[in-house]
């Protein structure tokens, strides 16, 4: 993919508030937005993007429910973080992933006591 796509109300968000005014479909449509971005993204700079794909409605419909960062989300595996951070304010630095001083590729460790 060498044009960035369309998205008009991914271009909205800038933060995962945003999109508690936005309606069932308008959620569908940035589902569609941001798994078009996801894949824009990761093609400029390498890597894996299939598990960002595989989360990409889920993803929406944690922001949309929950209040991060208040609410603590967790990620199986790092590249399923890929949507999250571009609906939580780190869009513009996508394309610095795997680059050195970049946004980092991986999620931060939680460590759970059990």
């Amino acid at each position: 993919m060498t044009h960035r796509p369309m998205t008009p109300l991914l271009d909205r968000v800038t933060a995962p508030a945003d999109l508690k005014r936005l309606g069932d479909g308008d959620l569908r449509r940035l589902a569609d937005e941001l798994r078009a971005e996801t894949i824009w993204s990761v093609s400029q700079t390498g890597g894996h993007f299939g598990a960002g794909l595989g989360v990409v409605e889920l993803t929406v419909a944690l922001h949309a429910v929950f209040d991060a960062p208040r609410d603590k989300l967790i990620w199986d595996v790092s590249h399923q973080s890929y949507p999250h951070k571009i609906l939580t304010g780190r869009r513009d630095r996508m394309g610095t992933i795997r680059q050195k001083d970049g946004l980092s590729g991986f999620h931060q460790t939680i460590r759970v006591a059990l």
